[in-house]
């Protein structure tokens, strides 16, 4: 859940929540003491031998979610389903509000967090990260049937106006990327797709998957432009209890399994409903 403007990203209820924890973790860098060794039975230091417990925020549709039944569905929910039944042990998923995930996990409430937070190294002062297991990728969708030339020079024109959601990182790319072409913030993520479906901007920068939900939702009415390479891709990590390498390393591991596999991009595409971006490639 990428995150780079609390209040305007909580706004909009989506995926992304990257940018969120430094209150949090400021004030329980003092008790992020490091693991003790593996006893025996445990190699991985579960809190509680056989089950792995695992702390969320179910309030980001379509990474992690409560479907009306009440049950946890999203591709953060189908990941760790799968890596429960690698380890052979139970799964007991935790839901609270995102501000009690880092202090829940540096008491020892869970194993590990599961939001996509970002390998800070603030962050590393009160917890430990696995390798990157969610993209979050910006790039450029505009109408269907616009001819406009897929290069950021074609972009980059003063005839262009091109919006993004207030105060993220989609509008600070644009000024930085696009810096001769008319940016238009609006305070609400739909606003600004509106904006070009109307034809009243010539395109958006967003998030891959908040595209896939508006096209679902508007009969595809917006592309992707088809640039080399999306225009900014940052990733979000698996958070374990501080020096518990022992876990964090078994879950770089099954990453990378599911990443080498093909399986990491099957679960993105059904979840998230866009192709998988790039990934850092697995040695």
């Amino acid at each position: 859940m990428h995150v780079s403007n609390t209040s305007t990203r909580l706004r909009r209820g989506a995926i992304g929540v990257v940018g969120l924890v430094a209150v949090a973790v400021t004030a329980v860098v003092a008790g992020g003491a490091a693991a003790k060794p593996a006893a025996p039975g445990n190699p991985y230091n579960l809190n509680k031998v056989g089950t792995l417990t695992v702390g969320m925020t179910l309030q980001f549709k379509p990474q992690m979610y409560l479907t009306p039944k009440g049950e946890p569905a999203g591709y953060d929910v189908v990941l760790v389903k799968a890596l429960a039944k690698r380890m052979g042990v139970k799964l007991d998923i935790k839901n609270l509000d995102f501000n009690g995930l880092i202090p829940g996990l540096v008491s020892k409430k869970f194993d590990m967090v599961s939001v996509g937070l970002s390998n800070k190294p603030e962050r590393r002062k009160a917890v430990s990260f696995s390798r990157p297991y969610v993209p979050y990728a910006q790039i450029m969708a505009a109408r269907k049937g616009d001819s406009t030339a897929a290069t950021i020079a074609a972009w980059n024109s003063s005839e262009k106006a091109i919006t993004s959601l207030q105060g993220s990182t989609a509008e600070q790319l644009v000024l930085k990327t696009f810096p001769n072409a008319e940016s238009k913030s609006f305070p609400d993520q739909n606003a600004a797709f509106l904006e070009v479906a109307t034809g009243r901007a010539d395109g958006i920068v967003v998030e891959n998957y908040l595209l896939a939900q508006f096209n679902k939702s508007n009969g595809n009415r917006l592309k992707q432009v088809a640039f080399k390479k999306p225009l900014q891709v940052e990733y979000g990590s698996y958070a374990v209890q501080k020096g518990n390498t022992a876990l964090s390393n078994y879950l770089s591991k099954f990453i990378c399994s599911q990443q080498k596999s093909g399986q990491l991009a099957k679960t993105y595409k059904a979840t998230i409903g866009a192709s998988l971006p790039p990934m850092p490639v697995c040695r």
